[in-house]
C-alpha cells in the first residue's frame, strides 16, 4: 500500500520463509548435552548445505540461524530457551565509557585481517585457551578448526591481535556484503586483563563501520553464562525474541 514501507527484517522473514519451504526436509533434530553446561537437553535442529550465496546466508542470518563447519543450525531444545540470537547495528553502535577504557588498555595491540588459515601458531593458542576455558574429552584446537571453522559453503576469514608479534588473540569470522557473522573468538587467558572479548567486538564493529556493513551477528546471548552475557553490554543491541528483532538499550 502507498505511504507504508517493509522494514529490511520483513523482506528477510517473507524470503525466509519460501527459502525453509523448498529446504526443510534437510534437517533433522540431534539431541546432545548442553554444550554450555546448562542442565538440560540440547536439540539442534540443522542440516548440512554445499556452498550458499551471499543473500541465502544473509537469510539465515537474520532468522536466528548458526553455522558449525558446513552445517546451518537453530535450537529446538524441548526444556529450555536460553539461548538467544543477539546482533548489532554498526552503524548505530556507541561505545559506552568502559568500551571506550578497553580500546585504550589495548592501544598496543597490532591488528591484522587474513584468509582463514590453520597453521601452528593458531592451533598451539586455540589448544590453550580450551585447556584452560572449556577442558573437556576430545575437545582439541584441530577439532574446532577441522569441524567448525573450516567450511566450503561461506567465505571466512581471521582477525589477530598481536602485541610485539605476539598472538594474543583469533577472531574467526564469515562475511558478506551486508553482513558479518562472529563464529568465535579464542585468546591467551593469561592476557585476560586486556579484556580481549570486549576488545575483539569493538574491533568486529569498527570494520564493519568501514566496509558498509549494516549487521554483525555475535551469535547467542545467554543472560546467566558470563561467556555469552557480556554481549549485551553493547548498545543498542538487538535481540531475536518470537522471530523478530526487538532493541534493547543498556
Amino acid at each position: 500500500m502507498k505511504g507504508m514501507e517493509i522494514s529490511y527484517d520483513e523482506v528477510c522473514r517473507a524470503e525466509f520463509d519460501l527459502l525453509r519451504s523448498r529446504i526443510e526436509h534437510l534437517f533433522i533434530d540431534i539431541d546432545i548435552g548442553c554444550p554450555y553446561g546448562l542442565p538440560a537437553v540440547a536439540t539442534f535442529h540443522q542440516a548440512t548445505f554445499a556452498p550458499l550465496s551471499d543473500r541465502a546466508m544473509e537469510l539465515f542470518l537474520a532468522a536466528g540461524y548458526r553455522r558449525n563447519g558446513n552445517s546451518l543450525y537453530t535450537m529446538r531444545c524441548r526444556e529450555c530457551s536460553a539461548c538467544i540470537p543477539i546482533r548489532i547495528h554498526p552503524e548505530a553502535f556507541q561505545p559506552n565509557r568502559n568500551q571506550k577504557r578497553v580500546i585504550k588498555k589495548n592501544k598496543d595491540v597490532e591488528i591484522t585481517l587474513s584468509a582463514l588459515s590453520v597453521d601452528k601458531e593458531n592451533i598451539d593458542l586455540c589448544e590453550k585457551f580450551l585447556q584452560a576455558r572449556y577442558s573437556k574429552e576430545n575437545n582439541c584446537a584441530r577439532g574446532y578448526y577441522r569441524d567448525f571453522f573450516l567450511n566450503s559453503i561461506v567465505s571466512s576469514i581471521q582477525l589477530q591481535f598481536r602485541v610485539d608479534g605476539r598472538l594474543l588473540g583469533t577472531s574467526i569470522l564469515d562475511a558478506g556484503a551486508n553482513w558479518m557473522n562472529g563464529v568465535y573468538f579464542y585468546f591467551d587467558p593469561d592476557a585476560s586483563k586486556r579484556s580481549l572479548g570486549i576488545f575483539n567486538i569493538l574491533q568486529l564493529v569498527h570494520i564493519c563501520q568501514e566496509w558498509g556493513i549494516d549487521y554483525l551477528y555475535l551469535g547467542y546471548f545467554i543472560r546467566n553464562i558470563s561467556a555469552m552475557s557480556y554481549k549485551e553490554r553493547f548498545s543498542p543491541h538487538y535481540l531475536l525474541l518470537n522471530k523478530k528483532w526487538e532493541q534493547k538499550k543498556r
